[in-house]
């Protein structure tokens, strides 16, 4: 396709994914949004752009350090993609704190007064907050000089320190011998000392108050309105907050690893302890105070963040969380219960008589749980096979697994110990289930395991019979609340069978000649999808209606974005959600004027991946867990599976049309690639989420008021299983 291989055709993906959190940020400065509402959206932005620097602008500086030269598909070299995200990083902070202001006097309008460092305190508020510092924080608080027996400290990835300018007072200096040597000196006879915010102490306190106005003020200012008393016989000349992100990424050699456990758990240690990629310091900092934090910690310029307000915003989550001001927030959805399994007696008998499709959040993610867990404690059931990226804290399936294994049944579990930021805690997971008397394996050399399944294999009359469940999302009761995800319980032979044959390539050597249904990647995925797509570009060039919808989290792949452009070029209509990246541009004459990209984002995250492919009357729909990106297409374990039901199918042109027609939380993607709000045009509004509310709890209803009259249809296999 060297006819599209021409770098104007891409955008680079680190920009293309500012671009989705600028989406994220529109929320927060959405006036039809509601005010905890948009404050909860400006900390997603701030979490989500901490992962960035961690993971992304940490790799392209490993990249100019390892002097790596190849250009990315949209033509930059490393060093020039740092050059264009420092600006545009330092815009979009910029634009976080100027939302955050404007936030504050509405929040004051409405009895929440955020008190800020410059703010007046009245007599009584000063006596708390001292007395707050005395009783509860002074205890904590660990202060650290810097001298010529104590070097600058270890700073922690993330964390809240105060850094501090002190100088003896004068009826002290005198006593200073002349031969001492400073090394926290920083200019003249003032010296450097810091002191950790304590992050085991709450971040935002409420201070009492006899009216309805409700005031809270942050601990960090708590601590310097009292960091006095810290340096006893020193002067504190200046104080500010600074906070330190360090490279999180680590490099595992697997084939050399003897233990990968043990391996992953030495490089999350030193994940704390990284090179130094962003510092956030407050605005008010002393020049010479800020320049000997950057001397230390080996800082360039351009990755000072210079921020007007308190710093690391996913603290407004924790104001989001305060009790009493539900008028500003949106209605709390809570999940109801599938039509299909309302007063289910037996989710096996359910299944078999049919698929049943799950769209969470807004049905709820209970009858997953229940299906392990009903597995567990079955006599009949003979083996449970699972694949686990990320779980909960505490999460409902790990326990089950654990009973079915203490209930003498036969379970194997895959952990993807290296799933980002969660290796730790799938770590703890492993070694439960491995004492539980699992069978924990943790995936095939060089690749993540990303594919959402899992088999219980069952003894029944007349013989064995798998279920499978299959999913667009993780095994996590808690993200199933606030993901969008589908998945699907199947008892179809065929389904089992490629369920069978995945696990046992996960567990052994056993590479399949070929699948019956399912998509896996890394080795057939890529080429079925390309398939697919150029089956559509023949079908157009001989004169068929041809469309393509496909829905995703991101979509960077350089050889899926070929062959859509060699579609649109053919005529085939596609049309694209893409929630956050895309490297696909639209609009380019004679390359992508058939091609459309929406993004939607609203309150919960979008999540499922669906591919759509007709030709005339004919139509595949596939499920699964990967993105048309190279690293889940080639690096990754990932599953995507056809959809064989009529209902369901009905059921996901249904979901997919919904989304094409939001115009309240969707957003379009231009020729400039920029995005811009779906323009209403006087139609009603439409707002998939909740439409999709709306749908889930009517159907609810309507199978309550029926009794759920039991369903005598059978389950008919398709032809051949």
């Amino acid at each position: 396709m060297e006819k599209f291989d021409n770098v104007e055709y891409f955008t680079n993906r680190e920009l293309s994914w500012l671009k989705f959190n600028k989406r994220v940020l529109h929320e927060a400065k959405d006036d039809d949004v509601k005010l905890f509402e948009r404050l909860k959206f400006l900390s997603i932005t701030s979490s989500n752009l901490d992962e960035f620097f961690m993971v992304r602008i940490a790799s392209l500086k490993d990249m100019v350090d390892a002097d790596y030269k190849k250009k990315d598909i949209a033509g930059m070299s490393a060093d020039k993609q740092l050059n264009v995200l420092a600006k545009e990083t330092h815009d979009f902070v910029r634009k976080q704190y100027e939302i955050y202001s404007s936030l504050l006097p509405l929040l004051k309008e409405n009895h929440l007064h955020i008190l800020g460092h410059g703010d007046e305190l009245s007599h009584s508020e000063k006596k708390f907050i001292n007395e707050y510092f005395d009783e509860f924080v002074y205890p904590v608080l660990t202060p650290m000089a810097v001298d010529a027996s104590r070097p600058f400290p270890l700073v922690r990835n993330k964390t809240l320190n105060i850094a501090a300018l002190i100088r003896k007072r004068k009826d002290e200096s005198s006593k200073k011998k002349k031969k001492d040597v400073y090394l926290g000196n920083v200019d003249g006879d003032m010296d450097f000392a810091m002191v950790q915010v304590p992050s085991v102490l709450p971040r935002i306190v409420e201070i009492p108050t006899d009216c309805e106005e409700r005031k809270i003020i942050y601990l960090e200012d708590i601590i310097e309105k009292n960091i006095d008393k810290l340096f006893l016989n020193y002067e504190v000349i200046s104080a500010a907050t600074f906070r330190v992100m360090r490279n999180a990424e680590f490099k595992l050699d697997e084939d050399e690893a003897l233990d990968l456990l043990e391996e992953i758990k030495k490089k999350l240690k030193k994940r704390q302890w990284g090179e130094a990629i962003r510092l956030e310091v407050e605005e008010r900092m002393d020049a010479s105070l800020l320049n000997f934090l950057k001397n230390e910690l080996n800082v360039d310029e351009e990755d000072v963040f210079r921020i007007d307000g308190p710093l690391d915003l996913t603290v407004l989550m924790k104001i989001y969380s305060l009790d009493g001001f539900d008028n500003l927030k949106d209605k709390k959805h809570i999940p109801v219960a599938n039509a299909r399994l309302l007063d289910c007696e037996d989710i096996f008998e359910e299944i078999k008589k049919k698929d049943i499709l799950l769209s969470h959040p807004y049905e709820s993610f209970d009858p997953v749980i229940d299906f392990v867990s009903k597995a567990a404690a079955d006599k009949n059931v003979l083996a449970i096979k699972q694949t686990l990226y990320r779980v909960s804290g505490n999460s409902p399936i790990i326990k089950a697994l654990a009973n079915a294994a203490d209930n003498g049944k036969q379970v194997t579990v895959l952990v993807e110990l290296k799933a980002r930021f969660d290796e730790e805690n799938n770590i703890n997971w492993a070694r439960m289930l491995e004492k539980a008397g699992c069978h924990v394996i943790y995936g095939l050399v060089g690749l993540k395991t990303h594919s959402k399944i899992t088999l219980v294999v069952r003894r029944e009359e007349d013989g064995i019979r798998r279920y499978v469940h299959l999913g667009t999302g993780n095994y996590n009761d808690s993200t199933a609340k606030l993901y969008t995800d589908l998945g699907m319980f199947t008892a179809r032979e065929s389904y089992g069978e490629d369920a069978t044959a995945v696990f046992n390539m996960l567990s052994g050597y056993s590479e399949p000649p070929f699948w019956k249904r399912y998509v896996v990647a890394p080795l057939w995925m890529k080429d079925i999808f390309l398939n697919k797509i150029n089956q559509c570009t023949q079908a157009a060039k001989n004169g068929s209606d041809a469309h393509i919808i496909a829905k995703m989290n991101s979509l960077s792949d350089k050889d899926i974005i070929e062959a859509l452009y060699a579609a649109s070029c053919a005529g085939v209509k596609i049309e694209l959600i893409v929630r956050g990246i895309c490297c696909l541009r639209v609009g380019i004459k004679g390359v992508s004027e058939n091609i459309t990209v929406r993004s939607i984002v609203g309150t919960f995250l979008e999540h499922a991946r669906i591919f759509d492919f007709r030709i005339d009357s004919e139509e595949e729909i596939f499920l699964g867990s990967a993105d048309w990106m190279n690293r889940n297409l080639e690096k990754r374990v990932e599953i995507v599976f056809p959809v064989a039901d009529e209902d369901i199918i009905r059921s996901i042109k249904h979901y997919l049309e919904v989304e094409l027609e939001d115009n309240v939380k969707a957003s379009i993607l231009l020729p400039d690639d920029s995005y811009e709000k779906v323009k209403k045009n006087n139609e009603a509004k439409k707002n998939s989420q909740e439409i999709f509310v709306k749908e889930a709890k009517a159907a609810y209803e309507n199978a309550v008021k029926a009794g759920k009259a039991e369903d005598d249809r059978t389950f008919t296999p398709l032809k051949g299983e």
